[in-house]
């Protein structure tokens, strides 16, 4: 098959992007993997947009879909710095966020040359860091037209099974204000790190809403990732700051979302405290009732469920796309040094793409509340 390593099938494919190191911001060495394997297909177009690879049909159907992923890794730990087999199964960064899932879409690249709806296939840079570095937003700025289509599937580790939308996501670094002393009269001070201590069982104690959005339930998060503060072993410090990570469903939007957070740590905040917002992304909302994405989920033979974490999902709809999450691989293992996906799951998410490439749209089709 056009891009697969002999007799390696899906497997051989996915164990042979595993073993191109391609971190975020050095994702070129696969750029060039990519767009050699699909310069193979004669029936693609293909364009390279730095380190950006679109591949698309031009049959003319009435349909496009639109196959996306990202290139990048997080870096790797000790132990799944290279590719390896045990039996069906594939180690390594990577492995199932998300090469496994590019694997699966050169292979259809290069085995399904005249599908029923047009197939844009998009291998994209730069997800797993901070979204202004995003390559797919890149491509929605300078070339829109390569990403036009009616329907789009992010191939991320869903366990082969559709997850419908995204949690947006909030981080922002509360600064908390005191006032320096020495440690021998801490009384002419105000310790700024003793202060975390009640922000931080606020955030403790968060219980994040649950709410149903076109039948899939989501679950928000709150969590501190980061905290700062200390001057030396004989100050009491007059600054602390804590960085928190917030998950919120797609019935807000991220203006909301900051609003409600700001109500929740209202109470431990002060005039001379600061607010900084580090990054924020919008939710998707579930866009199951379209008809291609209604197949999908019918070719799975499983219900959707949410998806809890940020995916590019929410970067097609915002530009008017529906668009959903599925792929091979456990998500539960991705980022993680057991990072690993079976030659099982990487047949079956072949196969269900497969069909919807080939079968199309059933315009009856839907799904939702």
């Amino acid at each position: 098959m056009t891009g697969e390593p002999a007799g390696g099938g899906l497997l051989g494919l996915a164990t042979a992007l595993v073993g191109v190191p391609s971190v975020s911001h050095h994702e070129g060495p696969m750029a060039d993997a990519v767009e050699a394997a699909l310069a193979l297909c004669p029936w693609l177009v293909v364009e390279r947009v730095g380190d950006n690879v679109v591949a698309r049909t031009e049959l003319g159907r009435p349909h496009r879909l639109v196959l996306a992923g990202h290139l990048d890794t997080v870096p790797p730990v000790a132990g799944n710095d290279e590719a390896r087999l045990e039996g069906s199964t594939l180690h390594g960064v990577g492995a199932a966020d998300m090469k496994g899932g590019l694997a699966v879409f050169l292979h259809l690249a290069g085995s399904v040359p005249e599908p029923v709806v047009d197939v844009t296939y998009c291998f994209y840079t730069a997800e797993e860091v901070a979204r202004e570095h995003s390559g797919l937003l890149h491509l929605w700025s300078e070339r829109p037209e390569l990403l036009a289509a009616d329907a789009a599937v992010l191939g991320e580790p869903t366990a082969g099974r559709v997850e419908a939308g995204c949690q947006g996501t909030l981080r922002v670094r509360v600064v908390l204000a005191g006032r320096r002393a020495h440690t021998a009269r801490p009384y002419a001070g105000r310790n700024a790190i003793h202060r975390l201590g009640p922000l931080l069982e606020a955030v403790a104690a968060y219980e994040g809403r649950r709410p149903v959005v076109d039948g899939c339930t989501y679950a928000e998060q709150l969590q501190a990732v980061a905290v700062e503060g200390g001057v030396a072993g004989n100050v009491v410090p007059d600054r602390a700051a804590v960085v928190l990570d917030h998950r919120f469903a797609p019935d807000r939007d991220p203006a909301r979302a900051e609003e409600a957070l700001r109500d929740l740590l209202g109470d431990e905040l002060g005039p001379d405290d600061r607010w900084e917002l580090l990054e924020r992304a919008p939710a998707a909302p579930p866009s199951l009732g379209h008809p291609l994405l209604a197949s999908l989920v019918a070719a799975t033979g499983t219900p959707p469920r949410a998806k809890v974490g940020w995916t590019d999902v929410a970067t097609f709809w915002e530009h008017g796309v529906p668009a959903a999450n599925f792929g091979p691989g456990d998500p539960e293992v991705a980022h993680t040094p057991g990072e690993r996906v079976t030659a099982d799951e990487l047949e079956r998410a072949a196969a269900v793409l497969g069909s919807l490439l080939q079968e199309g749209p059933d315009p009856a089709g839907s799904v939702g509340a």
